[in-house]
């Protein structure tokens, strides 16, 4: 049994997150708690995002001056909540229409302030591509990057194999080098008209529905990173694991809820985006092309290794784009534009990178790929047993950074 006070603190912070949900769809990316609270939520009219506000304020209030001794929330419990909690407040005042900066926003958020990336580095990775990719009779870098990549869509007969395929072997490898619980189940389902690629439900009794994006055609050279970073040892690993050894066994019942605008979401996406090279290796191009070449799907791995390596810098392009719009006051026309020019990207895909961020519920969540990767990779540094901590502990963005320094 909890303890009042532990049971009071959890309590209020699950109710805080369903209630903010009314307001942002999809702002509670998953539930699987006390199906009462939900009930009561969903039957109470939306509370005024201020009010919440008032209530985020007062469980930090009361998390910064807790201990007493019926109170069993360890430092390091109380720690999470808290983070977690300043990231709700943060969401509820911008709600209410409070005047919040974009960076402190992320900041208080998702626990990591982003900075500019200096574009000299996105020209230097555009040189060292420049030197790997096909000739192709001389054409301009963009036109040969984006002919190449786009020669790369999955046939939609194939994708569904492709996608088995690769997360049967993914399965196994998580599985040999962490375990997963009895009775874990990825569902695979296709969706239309979102602004991501792909997309982890996570509905508790150890099940997902991995939703993958048709807008655009699917590249072969993503689709290893999509299943790894949705279900093995992404997404679906993370939660799983989590439910067992945290909601059900230690009754932490504050797992029971994943939400948006918090220190959650930096760790889920820094560990999703790192998994692949964990269980595969830093160069995992080989083995995605065994998978595929058998499907006839057209996959270069020594040419896409090659790529992958130079262009890596480019990952924070979306991020200076994010910054540019809501901190700089860009146009979307022009962030558009610097999306083309930076990432190389068609206009069709700029459009659909800025899409996601002037979505309400992901206008600041671009920052999770880039800085949370930045970290777990820091963090884990190639040591397996660093990133099952990631998987199965409650960790916040600056216990990584503590743990580095």
């Amino acid at each position: 049994m909890l303890g009042s006070g532990v049971a009071d603190v959890v309590e209020r912070y699950i109710e805080l997150g369903l209630r903010l949900g009314r307001h942002v769809d999809g702002f509670v990316d998953a539930y699987y708690g006390p199906p009462a609270l939900a009930a009561r939520a969903e039957a109470e009219p939306p509370r005024p995002p201020a009010e919440l506000a008032a209530d985020a304020g007062r469980l930090v209030a009361d998390l910064d001056v807790g201990g007493h001794s019926d109170d069993r929330l360890d430092a390091g419990r109380r720690r999470w909540i808290r983070a977690q909690a300043l990231g709700l407040r943060t969401s509820a005042h911008k709600l209410a229409g409070t005047a919040i900066g974009y960076l402190d926003e992320v900041e208080s958020c998702y626990g990591a302030r982003p900075a500019l990336v200096p574009d000299d580095q996105f020209a230097a990775a555009h040189r060292r591509l420049d030197q790997v990719l096909p000739a192709d009779g001389g054409a301009p870098l963009r036109e040969r990057y984006i002919a190449w990549r786009e020669a790369h869509a999955v046939p939609p007969d194939k994708l569904e194999p492709a996608i088995r395929a690769l997360a049967d072997d993914l399965r196994e490898r998580t599985q040999r080098l962490f375990g997963l619980p009895d009775g874990e189940h990825v569902e695979w389902i296709f969706e239309t008209d979102k602004p991501w690629s792909g997309f982890n439900y996570y509905e508790g009794g150890l099940r997902s529905r991995v939703a993958v994006n048709l807008d655009l055609p699917v590249l072969s050279l993503t689709l290893g990173h999509l299943v790894a970073h949705e279900a093995y040892p992404g997404h679906h690993t993370e939660h799983t694991r989590k439910e067992v050894g945290l909601v059900r066994r230690r009754r932490w019942l504050e797992e029971s809820i994943f939400l948006v605008g918090t220190p959650q979401c930096t760790m889920a996406e820094g560990l999703a985006d790192l998994g692949i090279e964990v269980v595969v290796g830093r160069r995992p191009e080989g083995v995605v092309a065994e998978h595929l070449r058998s499907l006839g799907i057209r996959y270069d791995a020594e040419v896409a290794a090659a790529v992958a390596e130079s262009a890596e810098a480019l990952s924070w392009v979306r991020s200076n784009a994010a910054v540019h719009l809501h901190d700089g006051g860009w146009p979307v026309e022009d962030v558009v534009a610097y999306l083309e020019r930076w990432a190389l990207l068609p206009h069709n895909r700029a459009e659909k990178a800025v899409s996601f961020l002037t979505d309400p519920t992901w206008r600041a969540y671009s920052h999770c790929y880039t800085e949370g990767l930045r970290l777990c990779r820091a963090y884990v540094d190639g040591d397996p047993a660093r990133f099952e901590r990631l998987v199965t502990e409650q960790l916040l963005p600056a216990d990584l950074v503590a743990a580095a320094a």
